[in-house]
This record gives structure tokens, sequence and C-alpha cells, in this order.
């Protein structure tokens, strides 16, 4: 193959599709005589997209400065290492809606697919326009999806216009109800308790995860994973702990078999509450020692809901109370306040670093 009179290199830069990772090999073609022979050197051959650039280097590859040769790449692919998925909202939609999925198709829930679409439609419209109302920057379809996915695990009604006014209610609670930039109220659990006490047409249904064992295992371990993604495992531990200690010890004074309250505890409801309820970071008290205390409260709460006023969803029903004795903890035990970390953490190429400190300095 003929070449142009002088001595070429051609560089490669090969982006790999499997690692992400930049890689730079280098062919030299040399020309070996006047008939234009060259011998081929260094083949990579790598199954990966190839983005070819001749570089004309009148000094040579060594000669040219590291600088120049950044700055002829138009493009630097994104490393794995340069961005992480940091935001438990993703991991809590993610397990939320496989749950869903089997309690629909195993575990029988008077869930129809066309109620789950509404409700999840209803949420994120509510959430769009909120966020058009209250000039938020931009739209976030995180945190309705939760609710959503809330929603159609706990809500059941066969009215239509219930299940829009719920959706309605939860999200709009989350603009309209707040103190110090924090929702005084879980949204979920306000939706459901306001539609509860302004109707009969929308109620829980507790019992309809059964008494799984298995169930009540993958919940556990699901839920440890988004509530530790949360940095909330705190209160939902302590929680599960004083109530477990107040079922038990209820039974123990009542005289009861230990089978009782251990029966009780294997509830797939109590496990949702516990792991994606009461565990809201944007809900509960700032410091630790406040959330170990809401918690205590909320557990007793419940146990008077069940055990004094014998009515279903205790927990439900205390958490809605108790939610604005939060700011109270936040006001004299103070802590950092929560806030959901962006989804990706990306750093600057090199070269839009130094030309960001450059315009700085200038």
């Amino acid at each position: 193959m003929p070449l142009p009179k002088g001595e070429g290199r051609i560089h490669l830069i090969v982006c790999s599709l499997s690692s992400w990772k930049r890689r730079e090999g280098l062919i030299s073609l040399h020309r070996a005589g006047e008939g234009g022979s060259f011998a081929v050197r260094d083949i990579f051959f790598i199954p990966a997209h190839l983005c070819l650039m001749k570089a004309r280097e009148p000094g040579g590859l060594g000669s040219t400065p590291m600088h120049q040769k950044e700055k002829s790449l138009t493009t630097r692919p994104v490393t794995s290492s340069h961005f992480a998925i940091r935001d438990p909202r993703v991991y809590q939609i993610a397990v939320l809606g496989s749950l869903l999925v089997y309690g629909i198709g195993w575990l029988d829930f008077e869930v129809p697919v066309g109620q789950a679409l509404m409700i999840l439609s209803a949420v994120l419209l509510t959430q769009y326009v909120c966020t058009r109302l209250w000039k938020l920057p931009a739209y976030d379809p995180r945190s309705p999806l939760i609710s959503g996915l809330s929603l159609c695990l706990l809500l059941r009604t066969n009215s239509s216009a219930m299940i829009a006014s719920t959706a309605a209610i939860t999200i709009v609670s989350k603009f309209a109800l707040r103190l110090n930039g924090k929702h005084i109220f879980n949204p979920t659990n306000f939706g459901l308790i306001a539609m509860m006490l302004l109707t009969d047409q929308v109620w829980v249904s507790p019992g309809q995860w059964g008494n799984d064992v298995v169930l009540t295992f993958l919940l556990a371990c699901l839920g440890g994973l988004v509530v530790s993604k949360a940095s909330r495992s705190d209160v939902t531990f302590a929680f599960l702990g004083f109530y477990a200690a107040l079922l038990i010890g209820r039974s123990w004074w009542l005289g009861e078999p230990m089978s009782i309250p251990l029966h009780r505890l294997q509830n797939g409801a109590l496990l949702l509450f516990s792991f994606f309820m009461i565990s809201d970071p944007k809900t509960t008290p700032n410091s630790r020692a406040g959330r170990i205390l809401f918690a205590l409260l909320v557990a007793c709460g419940a146990g008077f809901v069940h055990f004094v006023l014998f009515r279903p969803n205790g927990l439900l029903w205390s958490l809605a109370a108790l939610s604005p004795v939060s700011t109270l903890f936040d006001k004299f035990l103070p802590g950092p306040s929560y806030l959901w970390p962006g989804r990706y953490h990306i750093r600057k190429p090199p070269i839009a670093a130094r030309q960001a400190t450059h315009q700085g300095s200038a």
C-alpha cells in the first residue's frame, strides 16, 4: 500500500463497550522502501467501536504535549467510576414495583391492572401540575412513583373518582403541607387517612399479604436494602424492636402463648410500613435520638389503636397522628436535614476542569 512521503502514525481510540474504559492503541506504519511497502506492528483485535483519527505530528509522537493530544478529542466516554446511582428512591421504586407484580401475579391482590395504571398516571400528572404551579426548576417523577406504587399496594376502592382523588391528595400534600423544607406527613399515609376520614368508599386491606414466612423474609431483605440506602435504618429497626416488645409483653401479661405475637409479627403489611413508610427520610426527625423516640411513640400509638380502640390499621393512624411531632424533635433535638442525593455523580474530565479553573482565575 503506497503512503505519502514521511512517516505517518494513526491513533486508534478504542472505546470498549463492555467496560467503558478508554484505551489508546497505536499502529505504527513505516515506509519500507521506494515501492511504498510497510510493516504493521501492534495489531489490536478488540470488539468495540473504533474512532479513527489521524495525528499529524511533525516532531514524532513523543514530542507532542499531552494537552494537545487531549484537545484533539471531541468527546470522551464517561467511565463507570464517573457516576453511580446513589438515590435510594431508585431502589425503592424497583422494590415496590417488584412487590406489586408479585402481589398481583402470585398473591391474587385485588388490584386490576387498569386501576394500577390509573393510580400511577394520576400521581404523575398531579406531580407535573404541582411542579408548574409551585414553579419548581424541574419535573422529578421518582417521588410520585414511590407514592403511586405504595397506593397500588395499599389502596382499595371500587370508585375511579376515589382513585383520582386519593392520588391527587397524596401528591398535593407534599407541596402544601411543609415546614422548614420537610413534609409534615408521609404523602401516602396522609392520602389514605384523609380519604378514609372523608369517605367510606376507601379502605386498606392489611390482611392481603398473609403470613407467608418466605415473603416476610423477602420483604425484610429488600426493605433493609432501601433503608440502608436512605440512611434511615435506625428508625425502622427501632420501631420493629419496640413494636415486637409491645406485642410480646402484652401476650406475656395475658398469659398467651408466644406463637400469637410471633404470628402477628410475620406480616407483610407490618414490614411494608416499617421499611417503606415510617422510614421516609423527608418526614422522620433529623437526629438519630429524635428518630428513635419517634419510633417509640408510633409503636405505642399503634398498640393503643389496636388493643384499646380495637380499630384496624393502627400503624397508619398512629403515624398520621404523630407525624407533626417530628417537627418538635427537630427543634429540641436538632440534626442535619436530609437531602436527596443526585442520581449521578459525574466528574469533570481534565480538560473541562482546567478550563473552568482558568476561567475562574481570570
